[in-house]
Formats: structure tokens, C-alpha cells, sequence
């Protein structure tokens, strides 16, 4: 069972995302919060698979909530759910950590999608989102992928298979079928990784990895291809 805490300061919103996500018999929600302090305590209570949080809430706001909780429960994934598309918002969601990032604008069926992708381990983001970021990608992309080639040059041969495929969306019990390792050493490798590129999350792994050239074309892609990128069976192991 993926347990959920949801955060949103619009009691309707929350009752109708609750609905959406009471309609998979694998996901329940444990708790819901008004705000992004509640989000927090309640996020620390309960030990959730996933906090699902609004961007803009009163007090503490949901970009700072996920900073907080990624920082103190580096287990739980993050998803942002918000009206607000802006590359802005973007940004400092990942920035913050964030695994995924939906707008409630979107195919209910993407809040599913995303909150069992980001239980998983992997990363998700909702495909007006994941046109932007690819977009911002493609400006100077010469450059970047000059610079992430280099960066990714001091990884190991198996540390390199192991980007590529999160890059792919793949989650860590997904990357171990696929290259014969144990689950616990695909998140040894991971957390290598992040360590040696210099980077908080997967989701700039997987920007890393994209830039670099090490994603194979048509891979299914938790960064480039929105809704059926996201989709992984649950773990309960996510992070690193």
C-alpha cells in the first residue's frame, strides 16, 4: 500500500485528489494537512510513501514544505501539485527536491501516474511540465551537454548504466532487473552517483544523464515523455 499525506490549503481540492487517488485500491491517504507546516508535522508522524503538496499555501509554502521534508525524511518522495506551470515554480520544485510535478489542469489519471512513479523510486513529471523543462533543456543545450559529459566522465562503467537508466525512469527495483543487481546495490550506485555529480535528487541525475547523451533514444523517460514514462510498480524502497 503507497500512503500518501496530502497537503492543499482549498479543503474541495483536497476531497476531489483525495477521490482521484481513492479509485487505486494501492494508494490511501493517511492524513491532510491546510497548510505546509502541517504538511510537515504530519509528514513526520505518519512516515508516508509520498506527500503530495500544493505550491502556494498559506505560512509555510509548499516549495519550502518539500525542502523540509526531503531534508528530514530523505525516504519519502515529493510530488507538487499546482495550477501553476511557470518555469519558475518548476525550477524551485526540483531545486527543492521534489520528484514530481503535476498541474491540476491535468488528466486525473497523471495523479495516479505520478504519486506511484515517485513511490517507486523514479521521477515524474506531467507532460505541459515536462515540455518546459525540456525546452529550457534545448536552449544552449551545446554547452550543457559539453559540461555534463564532463561531469559524468568520473563515474564507473556500471555507475554509467545504472544514470542511464534512471535517466530512462526507471526506479531502482526496475534498473536491478535490468542489469542483474540486488535492489539495495542499484541504490548503493545511486547514491554514488548523486554524490560524485553533485546534484540532490534524481530528477537533475536524470536531466544529467539526458544532456550527457547517455539515455537511448525511445527510452521511456520519467523527465521527457509525461504520463506513460512515470508509471513503475510500488516499492517501498525510493530514495536515493
Amino acid at each position: 500500500m503507497i500512503k500518501v499525506v496530502l497537503a492543499d490549503d482549498e479543503a474541495m481540492i483536497r476531497a476531489g485528489v483525495r477521490a482521484i487517488l481513492a479509485t487505486d485500491p494501492e494508494i490511501e491517504v493517511v492524513a491532510e494537512a491546510g497548510d505546509g507546516r502541517e504538511a510537515v508535522e504530519l509528514a513526520l508522524a505518519c512516515r508516508p510513501d509520498v506527500v503530495l503538496l500544493d505550491v502556494r499555501m498559506p505560512g509555510l509554502d509548499g516549495l519550502g514544505a518539500a525542502a523540509e521534508i526531503r531534508r528530514t525524511l530523505p525516504d519519502t518522495g515529493v510530488v507538487m501539485l499546482t495550477t501553476f506551470g511557470e518555469d519558475e515554480y518548476i525550477a524551485r520544485a526540483l531545486g527543492a527536491g521534489a520528484g514530481g510535478f503535476l498541474l491540476k489542469s491535468g488528466d486525473p489519471r497523471e495523479l495516479i501516474a505520478g504519486v506511484r512513479a515517485v513511490a517507486g523510486g523514479a521521477a515524474y513529471l506531467s507532460p505541459e511540465v515536462a515540455h518546459r523543462v525540456i525546452t529550457r533543456l534545448d536552449r544552449g543545450r551545446m554547452r550543457r551537454a559539453a559540461d555534463a559529459r564532463s561531469r559524468t566522465e568520473g563515474l564507473t562503467p556500471r555507475e554509467r548504466d545504472v544514470l542511464a537508466l534512471l535517466g530512462a525512469g526507471l526506479s531502482n527495483a526496475q534498473i536491478g532487473t535490468r542489469l542483474h543487481l540486488v535492489e539495495g546495490t542499484v541504490k548503493a550506485h545511486v547514491s554514488a552517483i548523486l554524490a560524485r555529480l553533485g546534484v540532490g535528487n534524481r530528477v537533475q541525475a536524470a536531466i544529467l544523464a539526458y544532456e550527457a547523451d547517455l539515455v537511448e533514444p525511445g527510452s521511456s523517460s520519467g523527465v521527457t515523455n509525461g504520463v506513460t514514462s512515470g508509471v513503475t510498480s510500488p516499492t517501498r524502497t525510493r530514495s536515493p
